[in-house]
């Protein structure tokens, strides 16, 4: 069984992390697809996504991150994909996720999984991440202390947002 599990991962957070690891248990084989999406201009490149990716799962097994880029339904079926995987953290997720899983099932025959976000961690998304990070990271040099981002992201996450926005701000 090859299960995917696609996302922005912009950035990578402590959720996904997780919900990476318990896909990855579910088979011997997980491919953690990050989306290149040309239409969008993300915080961090595709590179620097899987990079993030890799580093956060180094020695785990049985698990290969990639990009990708347009329609999933055509990615999951070229790479031969048994199931997407997708973590939900709350009745809206699921709403938006179900309709999602119904086109991939509609386009390219591919079922979707569903895994429940750790409640510990089910607060946490990329949009906040990159909000939290914008207002914090440019007040480090003046004392601000970021370690909420420990919360939310990997230390070489962390180290990346501090870079981006400092040099930003």
């Amino acid at each position: 069984m090859i299960l995917l599990y696609p996302g922005s991962f912009d950035p990578v957070t402590l959720g996904h992390i997780d919900i990476i690891r318990r896909a990855a248990g579910l088979s011997g084989r997980l491919i953690v697809a990050v989306l290149d999406n040309p239409h969008k201009v993300p915080l961090f490149t595709a590179e620097e996504r899987m990079a993030f990716l890799r580093e956060a799962l180094r020695g785990e097994t049985g698990i290969e991150v990639a990009a990708f880029s347009g329609l999933l339904a055509e990615y999951a079926q070229k790479r031969g994909v048994t199931a997407i995987i997708r973590g939900v953290r709350g009745t809206e997720d699921l709403t938006s996720e179900a309709q999602y899983a119904w086109h991939n099932r509609l386009f390219g025959g591919t079922e979707t999984l569903f895994i429940p976000s750790d409640p510990a961690l089910s607060h946490i998304s990329g949009r906040i991440v990159r909000e939290a990070a914008a207002h914090i990271c440019p007040n480090i040099q003046t004392g601000f202390d970021d370690s909420v981002l420990r919360q939310l992201v990997t230390d070489n996450v962390r180290t990346a947002l501090r870079q981006k926005f400092i040099t930003k701000g």
